[in-house]
């Protein structure tokens, strides 16, 4: 069995994911307040700040650049700050949300069903690439005190290595925020389908454990007035139809 969050091989009975904490298929969370991240979706709680690989690169690179005094100083200001396990966004920022409780059928089906494995998100990429663009810079700045033509080189060459890393680290980012929208919008259709083709925004916050702020924001992505169209009850409430579902029963084969 894997993690449907990140992918991780999780060991039989394991109630939680070893590596970003979410909850095991098949296993419901019981009614506790947790947090969820507004930049990927995460929900659970943050991680320290200096458990990220990346975050660690960075305490060294600055140690090393400063005599270990800026190495000392950044440790202090964040050793105690939390982050999101999935994307590092400060966990300050993560909205508040209550889990979902009971043993709901329709839920475990859909936390059961497996995710495509989300592709890094290059922090370790972006991480080298600002250290090695700030390398550049001081060799540039040197070759320009000492003039020396080399260290110009050098420098330029390696400002380059490094901004070309920095930019694939970034479109690695982009890639899997667009990986966790296709995974969330996935649930969000199989619940649709269990739900007879209609949704609310309170519906899919409850039974997917989402904030009301990222479950409005997913159903309103996925709005495109044909496949899934916005609609108000004579009530004024805001509900999301799905034609090809709510119909379903009424295909048949063509003529």
């Amino acid at each position: 069995m894997r993690c449907s969050t990140c992918g991780e091989a999780l060991a039989p009975g394991a109630g939680r994911c070893p590596t970003c904490g979410a909850a095991a298929p098949g296993m419901l969370m019981r009614a506790t307040t947790v947090r969820v991240c507004p930049r990927c979706a995460y929900q659970g709680e943050g991680m320290p700040y200096f458990r990220r690989s990346g975050h660690v690169a960075l305490l060294v690179g600055v140690g090393l650049f400063t005599y270990g005094f800026g190495g000392l100083i950044y440790w202090l200001a964040r050793r105690h700050h939390l982050v999101c396990p999935r994307c590092g966004l400060g966990w300050e920022n993560a909205s508040r949300a209550l889990a979902v409780t009971g043993p709901e059928p329709e839920l475990r089906v859909i936390e059961a069903s497996p995710d495509e494995r989300l592709p890094s998100g290059g922090v370790k990429r972006r991480v080298l690439g600002t250290l090695m663009v700030l390398l550049a810079t001081f060799l540039v700045l040197m070759g320009i005190v000492e003039a020396e033509a080399a260290l110009l080189v050098v420098g330029a060459v390696m400002g380059l290595a490094g901004s070309l890393g920095f930019y694939s680290g970034w479109r690695g980012l982009q890639s899997r925020r667009e990986a966790v929208m296709r995974a969330i919008q996935r649930k969000v259709l199989r619940l649709a389908g269990l739900k007879g083709g209609t949704l609310t925004v309170t519906e899919v916050a409850a039974d997917l454990n989402l904030s009301m702020e990222a479950a409005e924001k997913i159903l309103t992505s996925m709005d495109d007035g044909f496949r899934v169209r916005g609609e108000i009850s004579k009530d004024g409430v805001l509900y999301y139809e799905f034609p090809e579902l709510l119909h379903r029963k009424e295909l048949g084969a063509g003529d």
